[in-house]
């Protein structure tokens, strides 16, 4: 249900790999399939919640889409093999573990589980 004030969607730039190359990873590493509106725009239908943080790290940041995964050593290998940078490798944070990629496009996202 749609209401006031929730965030609930996000956009991201294909960049210079383009819309066919962005949609074939997130295909890949995820499972997500698209819906496409012309030839310069594809939806996605995922979860979203959010969160803000600040300290020195949050001074030129951008946001940043954070994805769960039930096997987060598995989702990595998925992330590699479709095409993903890994910038920052799994590591422990309050609440679980999580790792950092980049798209095809160079947009950074993270994925994270509770163990």
């Amino acid at each position: 249900m749609r209401k006031t004030g929730k965030l609930d969607y996000i956009e991201m730039p294909a960049g210079q790999s383009g819309l066919k190359d962005v949609k074939a990873f997130y295909a890949d590493a995820f499972g997500w399939s698209f819906t496409d509106y012309g030839p310069d725009y594809a939806a996605h239908s995922e979860g979203l919640d959010g969160g803000f943080y600040q300290g020195d790290e949050a001074k030129n940041a951008k946001p940043l889409p954070v994805l769960y995964s039930e096997d987060l050593e598995q989702t990595l290998i998925d992330v590699e093999k479709a095409g993903g940078k890994i910038v920052k490798p799994v590591f422990s944070f309050p609440g679980g573990r999580r790792f950092h990629f980049t798209d095809p496009s160079g947009n950074e996202l993270a994925v994270w589980s509770e163990n």
